[in-house]
């Protein structure tokens, strides 16, 4: 999401990736280091990424609660972040999964699905009474087709957030090059620490 002050284009919502290491109480930490520092998350994501023991979280943070260096400085204080990058200003893909359960009748039925068919959603389940809508998309699709089923009588929304990765050969990865100064940092606190995490490495 954008907006335009004076003319000039203003990016109110980051994306941000940070590539974790998959121990317990790692998603706590992030989530109550935004909330001391009074970040607001938008949406937040995790899963498994390309390599064993590290997991991929995308952000979305609102960028009126907070610059995005600010976001990426608190970030890399925590011992277990190895790294942490913008998508804000790149040329990135960024998609969402949304189940969404509609009402419905024998009446109407047809017309859900149509709709469906326009979006390029799945029908994912029947009912005499509901129909569940399977897509994937970036918000603005899925939005739309939230606004479509509206007048049908929305009973349940379930959505992933944000995911995100850049075109072309630049990833995202710990593979890449870690800027100098980050480096130091990690040098000093130790990546792939043993043994439980600290509550708080803040």
């Amino acid at each position: 999401m954008s907006a335009y002050t004076n003319g000039a284009r203003i990016q109110s919502h980051h994306t941000v990736v940070a590539i974790v290491e998959n121990k317990p109480g790692v998603l706590m930490r992030v989530a109550s280091l935004f909330r001391r520092r009074g970040f607001n998350i938008e949406s937040l994501t995790v899963g498994h990424s390309e390599e064993e023991g590290l997991s991929r979280l995308t952000l979305v943070v609102d960028g009126e609660s907070a610059p995005v260096e600010q976001v990426e400085k608190q970030l890399y204080k925590l011992i277990d972040v190895v790294k942490v990058s913008d998508l804000s200003h790149e040329d990135m893909l960024a998609r969402e999964l949304a189940m969404i359960k509609v009402r419905c009748n024998n009446v109407n039925r047809h017309e859900l699905l149509d709709i469906a068919n326009v979006f390029r959603a799945d029908v994912v389940d029947i009912a005499t009474n509901s129909v569940i809508l399977q897509v994937v998309g970036d918000e603005s699709k899925i939005d739309g087709l939230t606004k479509m089923c509206e007048p049908y009588g929305i009973k349940e929304i379930a959505r992933t957030g944000r995911v995100a990765m850049v075109r072309g050969a630049k990833t995202t990865t710990v593979h890449e090059a870690e800027p100098e100064k980050i480096a130091r940092i990690h040098a000093s606190q130790g990546r792939r620490v043993e043994g439980a995490l600290p509550f708080s490495s803040d």
